[in-house]
C-alpha cells in the first residue's frame, strides 16, 4: 500500500483546507497543467489563477479556486499551497458561481474606494485652495502695476 498525500492550503488569513488520504492533486501553473501523486519529486512552482482539484481514498473529488500562489511537494507526500485568496467548491459549478460573486463583491469594493479616493482628493484641492486664495483687505483693490505693495 502506497502512502497518500497530506494536502495544506492557506492564505494569510486562515487555513483553507488541511487534510491526509489525498491520492491526486491536479493544478496549472505558466507551463500547463499538471499532477501530483504520491512520491512526487521535490517541486516547487508559481500557480497562475486556478482550480486546485484532488480526490481522497474515497474517491470523491474536491475543488478550491486559487487566486495565484506558491505550490511546493516536499519529502514525495506533502503538498502545501499559499496562495492569496481562494475558495472551497464542491463542484465545478458550485465553485464558478461562488467565484464569479465574489469577483463581483471585489469589483464592487474597488469601485467604491475609488470613489472614496476621489472624493478625499476633491475635499483635499479644495482645501489648498481655500489656504492659498490671497486674503482680501476690505475695500477696492488699488489698480496698477505695483498698487498696494508696501513703501518705505
Amino acid at each position: 500500500m502506497s502512502r497518500a498525500l497530506h494536502l495544506s492550503i492557506a492564505t494569510p488569513a486562515a487555513v483553507l483546507f488541511e487534510g491526509d488520504a489525498i491520492t491526486a492533486l491536479r493544478a496549472e501553473d505558466e507551463s500547463g497543467s499538471f499532477g501530483i501523486l504520491p512520491g512526487h519529486a521535490a517541486f516547487l512552482t508559481v500557480l497562475c489563477p486556478t482550480v486546485l482539484r484532488w480526490h481522497g481514498s474515497d474517491g470523491v473529488s474536491h475543488f478550491c479556486a486559487v487566486e495565484e500562489g506558491v505550490l511546493q511537494v516536499a519529502d514525495g507526500y506533502r503538498v502545501s499551497v499559499a496562495c492569496r485568496d481562494g475558495l472551497l467548491g464542491e463542484s465545478l459549478e458550485a465553485l464558478e458561481v461562488e467565484v464569479h460573486a465574489a469577483r463581483a463583491r471585489q469589483l464592487d469594493a474597488q469601485r467604491r474606494a475609488r470613489a472614496e479616493q476621489t472624493r478625499l482628493h476633491a475635499q483635499a484641492v479644495r482645501q489648498l485652495l481655500r489656504y492659498l486664495r490671497p486674503v482680501r483687505a476690505s475695500g477696492p483693490r488699488p489698480a496698477g502695476p505695483g498698487a498696494g505693495l508696501p513703501t518705505e
